[in-house]
């Protein structure tokens, strides 16, 4: 198991540059979790690839489906107190804190693109393009 951060999801789900690295992180470990918070963050994803014409609506709808399908089951809650703590110590967003918390809480890595994260969790956050 690992904690994906959402940038992972949007790497694997929208074709780019990062989807090979992503689709080999699911292939060396597909048991992927995630905060609650993810769904959130991969809409706002999606809609920003539609207000640019990246992407049509209908498929930003198509892909939120799908990702949601995929990632049922693989989500998690997290703690306020814990998370506003990582956000406080590390200088990063409660959004990315909430990551980090899980992975934490988890005991497994936390996989990433997001080079805040990288640095402030060293021992925790390992780029997607390594863990593979």
């Amino acid at each position: 198991m690992i904690v994906v951060d959402t940038n992972v999801v949007a790497y694997l789900l929208i074709d780019g540059d990062a989807t090979a690295a992503a689709e080999k992180v699911r292939a060396a470990d597909s048991d992927w979790a995630l905060p609650a918070l993810w769904r959130s963050e991969f809409r706002n994803v999606l809609a920003l690839y539609v207000r640019t014409d990246q992407l049509k609506l209908h498929d930003a709808v198509a892909v939120m489906s799908a990702a949601e399908k995929l990632f049922t089951g693989g989500e998690y809650p997290v703690e306020s107190q814990g998370v506003l703590e990582l956000a406080t110590s590390s200088g990063c967003s409660a959004y990315d804190a909430e990551f980090a918390w899980l992975a934490d809480r988890l005991g497994v890595p936390l996989v990433t693109a997001d080079k805040k994260l990288l640095r402030a969790f060293p021992g925790l956050a390992v780029n997607v393009e390594d863990y593979a």
